[in-house]
Formats: structure tokens, C-alpha cells, sequence
């Protein structure tokens, strides 16, 4: 029962939504509203400036490919019923523009505004920020796992791809004597175009999918607040909240999506009959009436889809002509990078190859521990198999635990007295290990020092150097010394063609080999001096002594204790001690000698990722330094890119997203079959879902109607303007 009402309701909401101008404003998403939504309906009553407005509202969300707003533009449209020659209006729009036509507008001092119509209807747009009534996100999975949009591009497996809408759209109602939060009754319908050389076994919750052969649109339906507006149970009667499309993907890319969300539906039904159960079947049959009324408009949205494709001609033509030149543009900015990139392509490589090791570290490893966990359950059934019962073993308690059996087997105790002895011995060697783990640490830190050191040294050095040059190539040209020069070209006695020359020559001195040398030695010399060593070892016994290098000290000398411990006990004379032990205990004492060994293995992969970890980290800043020198090319040539890249997408995505709306219009017959199903089950179940409560269903189905009809605008908080308003997000695709 609760499938097929959720059914009934999704195929009627998609129908309502399909009708309400899903395909103009697909368009409009498309074109960044350059071309404004002019389908709409409203009306204005206006009589000697004094009038009320009423008006069709379009409000266009920009969305990341995860549902995070970019920017949010507002389309609105004033019908002129009355031809009046002004219009009032109210609106917190702004940078507003008229999009069809040159009347202009005043604005009062309470923030209204007053158009000039002269009679005609009046089309404008502008940009709002404030938050929406309905929140999107969207969430991505590669088998089972949560990833990014860009983690899964390119990707192979089972794709789960979520949106989740959020109503955050309400008002306080009186129902049954108490005050409750009623939503704002949005349906949501969320379109996909899949690639079907891309994407196979497409499933998608509580909506329809269409398949032509290459491609799969899917609609899906959610009706976000009304669950808890109906108060009625999710095991009787699930309203969804979200749209989950489920499918098997080869090499990961997704269109942009288009998803629609309106309060219209709500605002068609008949509160008043809701008195009865006679009058909610009749109030059902009038909906199902205005259904089949809805469905002889899809004839009408395949003819506005066609037009729609008409006007790409002209829109291909002109990308195709930016194309060209951004291409000329991206080609002077690459040979222009290319003196430059020869520079970084040795550091670039260096650190590359590093960060190849250090990306395999989790998997390196993540498999030594899987490896250690599957031998470590084999001996755990070995154990079993003997008659002998202990715990699962784990990395952290196989030793002690695999003790106690041995313990209990070998009343001599060889095996304790042996680890006992290894313990004590390397106790001893604690003091010497822990001085070797400080003096590798502090041998990285002295380089860390060093280097930020001599970096400042140099800037110090340089400056002097060209104090020096400026002094002599001042004194040399104008026979003065750098403040009676600097005191002349104040004074405007110094005329601009010899600070020009005077500039150049500085700056030929600076890049010239001698100067570079000069700087050079002074640098080592200063580095070599009493001083800059006393800096360096106070900065670095600062960084020794901080907290953090205290614990990275601890830890590395407790693994390299551990590491020994192990080490020993699978050594050749422990293992001789062991030789004595009692039959019984010999194949579990074998047995954690293996593992022993293991263990020290494990250990030193990890001493092995870490060390790797280090060296990838001073490779990135080696890479760092470089990047420096080729900041400047860099920018140019990756904007030029960047720019080339987003036309071409551009202009590659044209064809595409006609072909999507070519398949919206394919579903306009699976919408029919729809109404017919709702006509004949979702009365009767609804009725069932609430377990015969009609009255309190109907208290609560006439709070969502008021809730809805009062929300009828976003632009502004006027609640006398009358009129409708719809919202649509695109998401950017994922290419």
C-alpha cells in the first residue's frame, strides 16, 4: 500500500510540475537566464497609481555539482491587464533589469518601486541573496563509499547519487487546539540525462525512467515536509524526501541536472469540500479532473521544446566563433609557458614519483594489516581445531594472549623467562634508542631551520647589495649620493629619461654574474657566522622542545622498542631457548614466532610509509620554489586553458542538453498513465494510510493549503502581491 500511494503522488506532482513550464525554464537554466521565461501568466489591476500587483515569479539556482549555491537570479513578469500606465510593485532585487522593453521604474522611500508601464507588461530580472525555501544537497557513492564529484569522474562501479531536499518554508497553525509548524507543500521533480555507454542498470526511488537506446532520462519526485505536515506514520504511508538514482557507471560523467521545485499543486485544491469523506473524494475527483485537463498541455510543452531547439543555431554559432579565438589565445599562452615548464619539470617529476609512494602508503599499509588479520584468525582456528579455547586474536592482544596459552602449557615457563629477558634487554637499549630517534628528528629540523634561515639571510644580503649598486650608479651618473638624488627628483630636477636610465643600469648590475656571486658569498659567509648559528640552534632546540616533536620522538621510540622486541623473539638464540620447551607448547610457541616475525615486518613497513611521508614533504617544497619562478606564465597559460576548456564544454554540451529536453518530452505519456492510476487507488489508500482519522486529515490538508496559497512570491515579503512563484536549480555536470 505504502509503494503504490507514494507512486500515485509522485505521477501526479510530476504531471502539475511537466505542465508549469519545466521546459522553458530548463532553457532559461541553460543560457544563464539571458533569454527570459516568457510563458508565465499573472495579472495587475491598476487604477490611477494605485494599484495591486500580481505576478509570475522564476526564481534560477546555480548550484555546484554537490548542490552548493553559486547564485541565485530572479525572473519576474507583470502582466498589465488594465493597460494602466504605472505599476506598482514591491521587491528586494537587485541590480534589476528590464528584459523586454525600455520602461523604467522609480523607487519610494519605503523601498516600493513604480514602473512606468505606459500600458505594457513589464519583464525584469536581477539577482537576490537570501536563503531559499528549499535546500538541495546532492551526495555521491562509488561502492559504498562517500566520495566527491571530482573523486568519482573517471570512475568505474556501483554509483549512488543522492539528493536530499530540506524544507526550511513554514508557518505555526492551530491544529486540534495546539500550535504546529506546517511546511510550505513544495513538490520537487529532479531531471537526469544518462548516457546510457556510460551508465546501465539505472534504478531510481519514486520516480520514472525513459530509455531511447543511447540515453536514459530519469525523473524523480519528492514532496519534502509534507510527511510531517499529514503526521502520518512513514510505515503507512512514506512521502518521500529525496531522490536516490542507483546505477552501474564506466568511466564516471555526469551532465548538469535540472531540478524543479513549486508550490503550485496545493494551491489547486478545494479546501472548502474537505468536510467529509464524500467531499475528499470529491475534492480527490476534482483533482484527477484537473489532471486530465494538465495532460492536453503536453502537447503544448513538446511544441515549446521545439522551439526551444530552433533557437540553438544561433547560440552554436556564436560559442563556435569565442571558441576560435580562445583556442588562439590558449596556443600563445602555451608556447609562451613552455621556456618555463622546462625549469619545473625536474622538481615536478621528483615530486610526483614521491607522491605516487606516498599515495600507496594506506593501501601498502592497509594490505600488511589485512595480511596480519587473516594470519592472525588462521592461528586463531588452529588453536580452536586443538581443543584449545581463546579469544579472536588481534594485532593488540595476540602476543599476551597467545602467552597465557603458552603459560598454560609449559609449566617451566621457558617462554616467559625468555621474553622477560629480551624485555629487560632492550629496556636497557631504551636510553640509546630514544637518542638515535632524537638525533634523526632533530637532523630534519636543523634542515627545516636552515633553509627558512638562509632564505631570510638572503633577502637581507640582496637588499644591502643593491643599496651598494644604487650609491655607485647614482654617483656615477648625477655626481650625488641616493637621498640628495632622491631629494632632486622630489624637487623635479631630475628629468625623467635619466631616472629611467639610471633605473636600468641598477637593475643590469643586480642581474649581472658578478653581483649573483657577490650576494652568494656574502649569504655563506653570514650563514658560516657565530651568530646565524646560534639562531639556527635556539630555533631548532625551540621546535625540539615543542609538544608535538616531543610526541613524534615517543612514539617512533616505543615502535622501534616493539620493533626490537619482536625482532629478538624470532631470533635464532630465543628461538634455541624455546627449543626446550615442553611438546605441548611447541607448535603455539611456533606459532607466535611466525607471527613475531610478522609483526616486526609490519613495524618496519610502517618506520618504511613515514620515512616516505618525510622525504614526498620536502620534495613539495622543493616543487614550491620552482612554482615561484613560473607564477607568471603559469596564471596566463591556466586561465587560457581554463577559459578554452569552458567554451569548448560549452559548446560540446549544446546538442547534448536538446537531446535531454527531446527526452523530457518522451515522458509526457508515462505523466498520463499516471493520472489514471491516481484517479483509481489514491483516494482510497490515502484514507486507509490514515487509519480512518479524515477529519484530522483534512484539518491538516486545508493548514497545508492556506500555508501554500500564502507563499506566493520569494522576491519580496509582501503578502498582499498576489501570484505564483517556481524554482529551478542546476547543478554544473561533472566532466
Amino acid at each position: 500500500m505504502k509503494k503504490s500511494i507514494t507512486k500515485v503522488i509522485a505521477v501526479c506532482l510530476c504531471a502539475a510540475l511537466t505542465v508549469s513550464g519545466i521546459a522553458y525554464t530548463s532553457y532559461a537554466m541553460n543560457s544563464d537566464t539571458d533569454q527570459t521565461e516568457k510563458a508565465q501568466k499573472t495579472s495587475v489591476t491598476d487604477k490611477d497609481d494605485n494599484n495591486t500587483s500580481s505576478k509570475d515569479e522564476m526564481v534560477y539556482v546555480f548550484s555546484q555539482a554537490d548542490g552548493s549555491v553559486q547564485k541565485i537570479i530572479v525572473s519576474d513578469w507583470i502582466k498589465n491587464v488594465l493597460n494602466s500606465r504605472k505599476l506598482n510593485d514591491s521587491t528586494e532585487l537587485s541590480d534589476i533589469e528590464n528584459v523586454n522593453g525600455d520602461e523604467s521604474y522609480a523607487q519610494k522611500s519605503d523601498g516600493s518601486i513604480v514602473w512606468d508601464a505606459q500600458g505594457n507588461d513589464i519583464y525584469y530580472q536581477g539577482n537576490i541573496k537570501k536563503d531559499l525555501p528549499v535546500n538541495m544537497s546532492v551526495t555521491y557513492k562509488l561502492d559504498g563509499k562517500t566520495v566527491s564529484p571530482s573523486e568519482l569522474l573517471g570512475k568505474s562501479g556501483k554509483v549512488t547519487i543522492r539528493y536530499d531536499y530540506t524544507n526550511q518554508q513554514y508557518e505555526y497553525k492551530e491544529i486540534n487546539g495546539n500550535k504546529e509548524k506546517i511546511y510550505v507543500p513544495f513538490a520537487v521533480v529532479t531531471g537526469v540525462v544518462l548516457d546510457n555507454d556510460v551508465f546501465t542498470n539505472v534504478k531510481v526511488s519514486g520516480g520514472k525512467l525513459v530509455n531511447d537506446g543511447s540515453r536514459t532520462a530519469v525523473i524523480g519526485i519528492a514532496l519534502p515536509g509534507l510527511q510531517e505536515n499529514l503526521a502520518v506514520a512513514d510505515d503507512k504511508f512514506d512521502i518521500p524526501d529525496h531522490v536516490e538514482i542507483t546505477a552501474d557507471a564506466k568511466k564516471f560523467e555526469l551532465g548538469m541536472t535540472i531540478t524543479l521545485a513549486t508550490n503550485q499543486l496545493f494551491n489547486e485544491l478545494d479546501a472548502e469540500s474537505f468536510k467529509s469523506i464524500d467531499g475528499l473524494t470529491g475534492s480527490m475527483g476534482e483533482l484527477s479532473g484537473s489532471m486530465d485537463k494538465l495532460l492536453s498541455g503536453s502537447s503544448g510543452l513538446y511544441d515549446g521544446l521545439s522551439d526551444l531547439l530552433k533557437s540553438f543555431g544561433e547560440l552554436s554559432g556564436g560559442i563556435d566563433k569565442l571558441a576560435s579565438g580562445t583556442g588562439e589565445l590558449k596556443s600563445g599562452a602555451g608556447d609562451l609557458n613552455t621556456g618555463a615548464s622546462k625549469l619545473q619539470a625536474g622538481a615536478s617529476q621528483l615530486k610526483d614519483g614521491l607522491d605516487t609512494l606516498v599515495s600507496n602508503n594506506d593501501s601498502l599499509n592497509g594490505g600488511a594489516k589485512q595480511v596480519f588479520d587473516t594470519l592472525l584468525s588462521s592461528a586463531g582456528e588452529q588453536l580452536t581445531a586443538s581443543g584449545l579455547k581463546v579469544p579472536a586474536l588481534t594485532i593488540d592482544n595476540y602476543s599476551e594472549t597467545l602467552n597465557g596459552v603458552i603459560a598454560s602449557l609449559d609449566k617451566s615457563a621457558v617462554y616467559e623467562k625468555a621474553l622477560a629477558t629480551v624485555k629487560a634487554a632492550v629496556e636497557e637499549k631504551r636510553p640509546f634508542i630514544e637518542e638515535q630517534v632524537s638525533a634523526v628528528i632533530k637532523e630534519q629540523v636543523t634542515e627545516k631551520v636552515t633553509a627558512a634561515v638562509r632564505e631570510q639571510v638572503i633577502e637581507k644580503v640582496t637588499q644591502a647589495v643593491r643599496d651598494t649598486v644604487e650609491e655607485q650608479v647614482i654617483k656615477s651618473a648625477v655626481n650625488m649620493d641616493k637621498d640628495s638624488y632622491d631629494k632632486a627628483i622630489a624637487d623635479g630636477l631630475i628629468d625623467k629619461t635619466t631616472q629611467a636610465a639610471i633605473k636600468t643600469a641598477i637593475e643590469q648590475q643586480m642581474e649581472s654574474e658578478q653581483i649573483s656571486q657577490t650576494i652568494q658569498a656574502q649569504t655563506d659567509e653570514q650563514m658560516s657566522s657565530q651568530p646565524v648559528l646560534d639562531t639556527i640552534a635556539a630555533k631548532t632546540n625551540e621546535q625540539m622542545n615543542s609538544d608535538s616533536i616531543k610526541k613524534t620522538a615517543e612514539q617512533n621510540v616505543e615502535e622501534q622498542v616493539q620493533k626490537a622486541i619482536s625482532e629478538n623473539m624470532s631470533s635464532d638464540e630465543v628461538q634455541s631457548q624455546l627449543t626446550a620447551a615442553s611438546e605441548g607448547a611447541k607448535s603455539v610457541i611456533s606459532l607466535k614466532a611466525s607471527l613475531d616475525s610478522y609483526n616486526a615486518f609490519y613495524l618496519g613497513l610502517k618506520s618504511y610509509t613515514d620515512g616516505v611521508s618525510q622525504v614526498a614533504a620536502g620534495a613539495k617544497e622543493l616543487k614550491a620554489g620552482t612554482d615561484e619562478l613560473k607564477a607568471g606564465t603559469d596564471k596566463l597559460c591556466a586561465g587560457a586553458n581554463e577559459l578554452n576548456t569552458g567554451i569548448l564544454t560549452l559548446k560540446q554540451n549544446i546538442p547534448a542538453f536538446a537531446n535531454g529536453i527531446t527526452q523530457l518530452c518522451d515522458g509526457a505519456k508515462q505523466l498520463s498513465e499516471g493520472l489514471s492510476q491516481f484517479n483509481k487507488q489514491g483516494i482510497q489508500k490515502l484514507i486507509d494510510a490514515v487509519d480512518g482519522d479524515i477529519n484530522g486529515l483534512v484539518t491538516r490538508l486545508r493548514a497545508t493549503k492556506e500555508v501554500s496559497q500564502s507563499y506566493k512570491t520569494f522576491s519580496c515579503e509582501n503578502k498582499d502581491i498576489s501570484g505564483q512563484v517556481k524554482f529551478i536549480y542546476r547543478t554544473e555536470p561533472i566532466e
